[in-house]
């Protein structure tokens, strides 16, 4: 049984997933991207591959997606982020028409359709406030990790507004908050609340229609997830982890698809 390995080079994290010839996911790796983005593919790569329970020659085809696809020299095709999102996103929840995708440093809605291709998009990566970087820049003026920004938000009792158009400006908000006592629970929940009426603008933007499904690295925390879903009036959220592996899913698929293609073109030869 041949397997694809298919890896999502974020600007945070690096994510791989190993899939067999027919659609299971054999193993998988999650590891922080750093600035060396080659090694950090090769690695999370390797680290699928022992998690997968296989050799590396058991690999036939490697996909690379994201901000570092182009990074690593063993990769044999490459996708963008917005094909390899329609690609997973439709696999898991094949009727998903829209896909919002949010990472720590850029949004992505697109629409896509029955075939997985990207029918209009819309992007925001020119400014933290837009992302996720600003709820990491938010807690980490708190004093708190990135990891506890799910269960301080969850203990929060009133949402505090953040309007802020840009980052500077909305930190500007989150400095006076602090200094008039305001709980950091509460600044937190409202900083996901700003950041849950900017990925539904840009939803609009790209012309969304149901079903919805959202997916990238912030939205493993339950309560972006719970605001987003409510003012969608339903979406679906990969459980778990899974969330952070759908544009790593997508390319893999991807690669599957093109080896079969190679492998048939081969045997007519």
């Amino acid at each position: 049984m041949s397997h694809t390995a298919g890896i999502d080079v974020g600007s945070t994290y690096t994510k791989a997933i190993i899939i067999s010839s027919d659609g299971e996911i054999a193993g998988r790796s999650l590891r922080r991207t750093g600035f060396k983005l080659a090694e950090a593919a090769e690695q999370a790569l390797d680290e699928a591959v022992v998690a997968a329970g296989l050799d590396a020659d058991d690999i036939s085809y490697v996909a690379t997606t994201g901000y570092g696809r182009f990074q690593l020299p063993a990769r044999q095709l490459n996708v963008t982020d917005l094909t390899a999102a329609a690609w997973g996103t439709r696999f898991l929840y094949p009727g998903t028409r829209t896909v919002l995708d949010i990472g720590g440093q850029t949004m992505k809605a697109s629409r896509i359709d029955e075939h997985s291709q990207v029918r209009s998009f819309r992007l925001n990566d020119k400014c933290a406030a837009g992302t996720g970087a600003f709820l990491e820049k938010t807690a980490h003026y708190m004093g708190f990790g990135i990891e506890e920004i799910g269960p301080l938000a969850a203990t929060s009792h009133e949402q505090v507004p953040i309007s802020g158009v840009c980052a500077v400006f909305a930190e500007a908000e989150v400095i006076n908050h602090l200094s008039q006592g305001v709980a950091p629970a509460d600044i937190m929940q409202g900083a996901i609340a700003s950041l849950v009426a900017r990925s539904m603008q840009l939803m609009k933007r790209a012309k969304m229609e149901p079903e919805f499904t959202l997916v990238g690295g912030i939205l493993r925390f339950e309560t972006m997830a719970a605001l987003l879903t409510e003012k969608l009036g339903g979406a679906h959220v990969p459980e778990g982890d899974m969330v952070q592996y759908v544009l790593a899913l997508g390319a893999a698929l991807l690669g599957q698809r093109r080896l079969s293609k190679l492998t048939a073109e081969k045997a007519l030869a």
